[in-house]
């Protein structure tokens, strides 16, 4: 009985795994693999086993929420060459397990925050040869354990780089964004990229507009050996403004870029300033670069989207001749960012630089003004009445001014005897004066050494004016009547 109840529950078991397989498909062991089944809709039922799911080249339109629901074992899972133009919100809510996911050649349009924020595990992305046009700036956002990401062969024309830290995405290093529509490059977030991960940042065969920042990046690059340029060398082009547009491959042809400054400082790469003014005053903005041909042509992109002529013509702003642009009474209203770009009119090549414009109102400079000096005036007020007490207190007596030159002054007790001294007077005698009380005249003075005479006494050798002092009883008795008086 034991041995065929196992059988009829290995039969069962057996069953009810090839029911869950879906009609037409393979599923040896964890792998469960559709691949060209037309299916026009995501199977309903899936083993629960399953640990690689492949449903490539299918006519599947879009995943609905919940599609993985009860899969909690999926790694991989293959979707490309498909018809997916939509991702619902939920789509992976079940599929946190999952690492690798390949939906290339579908027809996505935008890569949005919700497609991806239930994948905390993903380390490949695939999004290559679809139809994007979009990458939202927080698509990207919480997916730490991203190692390589896929975006090549769409229609990007401006990417988040400043979405990608080293702290928010540590562990990338690849990022392919080959074979799109991007005519320029925020230089300044690709340059604050982790060095790992601008090794591997692709960005050949896109619509880029030749550049001396652009071009000593990338000569920055190729100089380091860096994968990216090393492995596509040739199809790195630009193109030159002219009729009709030219392309180059400008890692091939330097001689474009002779007049242009190369530097290894990356921070050299795309100049930007920041400059904060206040309300109303006259400001000049410049638009120095590197070239340094004779024939240039400047133009200005000023921030809010306004009119430059228009501007110019009601005399707000001045064009001058060197391309620096003055604001002759700024506003508030006029912070924003400035984008200079000048043209090489012979060799057709071009360079931007950005101010970042701040204009304060001016009751704030005023605040600033006064509490910034009153500050200042308080602190030297305070410094000349300190001076003034320590140098020039007044005397109250004649003893103030220097002694003339005399082996003794008074006694404690003289009428003549200043109660104030100078800190700064120079240091007493090494005289020690005492009034003894037998005799006031007596004074106790340690100059030389006692002498004894010849009948035993001991006699102090003073200097030429002072008198000789004796001692009429031992010395130890005398001693102890110095300490009493003193």
């Amino acid at each position: 009985m034991t041995s065929t109840a196992l059988l009829v529950l290995c039969f069962l078991w057996l069953s009810f795994s090839e029911a869950k397989c879906p009609s037409g498909c393979l599923c040896p062991s964890d792998i469960v693999n559709c691949v060209s089944m037309g299916m026009d809709r995501f199977p309903p039922v899936l083993p629960p086993t399953a640990s690689i799911l492949d449903l490539s080249h299918n006519r599947l339109t879009w995943l609905a929420a919940g599609s993985f629901h009860g899969l909690s074992r999926l790694n991989v899972l293959r979707i490309s060459h498909n018809q997916i133009s939509l991702l619902s919100p939920a789509a992976f809510h079940n599929a946190s397990t999952l690492r690798h996911l390949d939906l290339s050649t579908n027809r996505l349009q935008v890569v949005a925050r919700h497609h991806f924020q239930d994948l905390l595990g993903l380390e490949e992305l695939l999004l290559y040869n679809n139809r994007i046009t979009r990458v939202e700036s927080n698509a990207l956002m919480g997916l730490r354990n991203l190692q390589k990401i896929y975006l090549s062969i769409n229609q990007i024309t401006d990417f988040p780089f400043f979405s990608i830290r080293k702290h928010s995405h540590p562990r990338l290093v690849t990022l392919d964004l080959s074979s799109n529509r991007m005519s320029r490059l925020p230089l300044d977030d690709i340059v604050l990229l982790p060095v790992a991960l601008q090794r591997g940042l692709f960005l050949y065969n896109n619509s880029l507009a030749c550049d001396c920042s652009l071009y000593r990046m990338f000569w920055h690059w190729d100089k380091e050996g860096y994968e990216a340029i090393r492995d596509f060398k040739d199809d790195y082009s630009c193109r030159i403004h002219g009729e009709p547009l030219t392309s180059i491959r400008f890692l091939r042809s330097p001689r474009y870029f002779e007049n242009c400054t190369i530097e290894k400082m990356i921070s050299l790469i795309s100049p930007k300033a920041d400059i904060m003014v206040y309300e109303g005053e006259h400001v000049r903005l410049d638009c120095t670069g590197t070239l340094s041909s004779v024939v240039l042509s400047y133009s200005w992109v000023i921030p809010h989207q306004e009119n430059l002529t228009v501007l110019i013509q009601n005399g707000t702003l001045r064009l001058n001749q060197d391309g620096s642009l003055e604001i002759l009474a700024v506003q508030t209203t006029d912070s924003g960012i400035y984008q200079c770009i000048a043209v090489d009119t012979v060799r057709m090549i071009n360079e931007s630089r950005e101010v970042n414009l701040t204009v304060v109102p001016q009751h704030l400079s005023e605040e600033h003004f006064s509490t910034g000096y009153t500050t200042l005036f308080g602190c030297a007020i305070t410094l000349v009445l300190i001076l003034m007490y320590l140098y020039l207190t007044p005397c109250r007596c004649g003893c103030c001014k220097p002694p003339p030159p005399s082996p003794t002054i008074s006694g404690v007790g003289g009428g003549d005897h200043c109660t104030l001294a100078s800190i700064f007077a120079a240091p007493p005698s090494v005289e020690l004066k005492v009034k003894s009380k037998s005799n006031p005249d007596r004074h106790v003075v340690f100059l030389e050494p006692l002498i004894p005479d010849k009948n035993g006494h001991l006699t102090a050798a003073l200097t030429a004016e002072e008198p000789t002092l004796q001692w009429d009883s031992p010395p130890l008795n005398r001693i102890k009547e110095f300490d009493e008086n003193v």
